[in-house]
């Protein structure tokens, strides 16, 4: 009997500290599912690799979420970036998510990345900053888009949605692919590759200053090719998820400022996720770049009119909600 007992004590502790374990997760039991605890909503946040800005931003934004007087229990989870983001919403494994504006664009329509499998169960909730496409070379002689034709050129590794970007921007100029030569390559690979003179030219598309050109600035001289006006608005009027922007001079040393296209690092949710709890993280992310800006860079760029800029998709009612507060109309889904 006391041999009886003691092993069921030892099973008792384990189920408890089970239960333990799962309360340490930081988004109360129910972590792993989203949901409410105790009056409070358990959200799950997918962002990017662990060594990326979305994950270490995201974080941040998660933390504030979670620590200031909103209701939310918010976990930044690392991902393997906007595709695989939208893919966790549609599997019901995460609650929010970061993505591209391209990206989503594509989930919505059923295209490029998601060609024949549209996903529509999100909706938007802001625009946080702007990812430049950025048009790298180490020749003079390259100084439009036009220019590439015939040239060796990097366009990112096969299907990402920087090989989209590339397709977009070489058909506003009236080129494809097939008035290249494409070689698939990282940022990092594509720099080296630019090093050695193994291609002409490559796209990259990243928050401005990227380290892959800043590295490739202190071993060569480095251009950005510049868009012009007429070819941009084409793009636009094709493409809505794109913005027109501007690459200062100073970024990275360069003779004159390079016109050029973004898109939007984003914050989306699933439609299912209550509209309070949308209203709440919505006005977290605005409340922390007023009293936690130092946390992290990217709280500088955020900014209300960008944040309600996205046009290709809805926006959530909780997002709406707390726009329409701030005197900005979005067009809630």
């Amino acid at each position: 009997m006391k041999k009886f007992k003691a092993v069921l004590a030892l099973a008792l502790a384990g189920v408890i500290g089970l239960g333990l374990a799962g309360c340490g997760s930081g988004s109360g039991g129910d972590s792993s599912e989203g949901g409410t605890t105790g009056g409070t909503t358990n959200m799950r946040f997918m962002t990017g690799g662990e060594s990326g800005t979305y994950y270490a931003y995201g974080s941040v934004l998660a933390q504030y979420a979670t620590n200031g007087d909103y209701g939310l229990s918010v976990t930044a989870l690392s991902s393997n970036g906007s595709q695989a983001n939208v893919q966790a919403l549609q599997d019901g494994d995460a609650d929010i998510v970061f993505c591209q504006s391209d990206v989503l664009a594509y989930a919505y329509d059923g295209t490029s990345l998601f060609e024949g499998a549209a996903y529509q169960d999100f909706s938007i909730v802001a625009n946080l900053y702007q990812e430049q496409v950025q048009i790298v070379t180490c020749d003079p002689n390259i100084k439009t888009v036009a220019d590439l034709a015939g040239k060796t050129v990097s366009v990112g590794a096969a299907n990402s949605g920087v090989y989209f970007n590339a397709v977009d921007i070489l058909a506003a100029y009236d080129l494809t692919l097939d008035d290249i030569e494409p070689v698939y390559q990282s940022f990092a690979d594509s720099a080296d590759s630019l090093k050695d003179a193994k291609i002409d030219a490559a796209f990259i598309v990243a928050g401005a200053p990227t380290t892959a050109i800043t590295d490739l600035s202190t071993t060569k001289t480095a251009y950005l090719v510049s868009m012009d006006d007429e070819h941009v608005e084409k793009l636009l009027a094709a493409s809505p998820y794109y913005m027109k922007d501007v690459i200062s001079a100073d970024t990275y040393g360069l003779d004159a400022d390079v016109t050029t296209v973004s898109v939007g690092a984003v914050v989306i949710a699933n439609d299912n996720v209550p509209e309070e709890a949308i209203y709440n993280f919505t006005k977290s992310l605005f409340d922390g770049a007023q009293d936690n800006a130092s946390a992290h860079a990217k709280y500088e760029e955020l900014e209300l009119q960008n944040a309600a800029s996205v046009a290709s998709v809805g926006y959530h009612p909780g997002a709406a909600k707390y726009f329409e507060e701030q005197g900005v109309t979005v067009s809630a889904k």
